[in-house]
């Protein structure tokens, strides 16, 4: 399970030229499931997430985690983190989870971060989104689990 984390200031999802989630303050997840991906996966991304200090300080270190600042989390559904562009100039998804058990393992993981209090807004599991954010930082990070 791969997460591209960003740090930001504000995150929406427009599905069909229509608003379908936003968020201010806080975490925008690109979620990838991997062929061999459990529960257990999605429980610890969820779990390190919610505790990764990645927000500054009052001494503007980095070292409040999205629950110390109050923050929301938008998730949403990136099969193409999987991609492997290492041979030729197509990328390959033969390591992305099919797509039954990639929602599955997605809608857990959304789960999982609402059982740690934090306000939670999705994407729309395979549809074409279009995402808007203002990076704060820039903050991002690849956390695979």
């Amino acid at each position: 399970m791969k997460a591209l984390v960003q740090k930001v200031k504000y995150a929406s999802v427009t599905i069909n030229s229509e608003l379908y989630s936003r968020i201010g303050n806080g975490l925008l997840v690109f979620l990838g499931v991997e062929k061999g991906d459990s529960e257990e996966n999605a429980l610890n991304l969820a779990k390190k997430l919610a505790a990764l200090r990645i927000f500054q300080d009052e001494n503007e270190k980095m070292n409040r985690s999205i629950l110390d600042v109050k923050g929301e989390m938008l998730v949403v559904s990136q099969f193409t983190l999987c991609g492997d562009c290492k041979k030729g100039t197509r990328p390959s998804f033969d390591k992305s989870a099919p797509p039954e058990i990639a929602e599955k393992l997605y809608e857990k993981f959304v789960s999982y971060i609402k059982t740690e209090k934090i306000p939670v807004k999705t994407g729309k599991f395979r549809a074409m989104m279009d995402v808007e954010l203002l990076n704060n930082g820039p903050v991002t990070f690849l956390i695979e689990k």
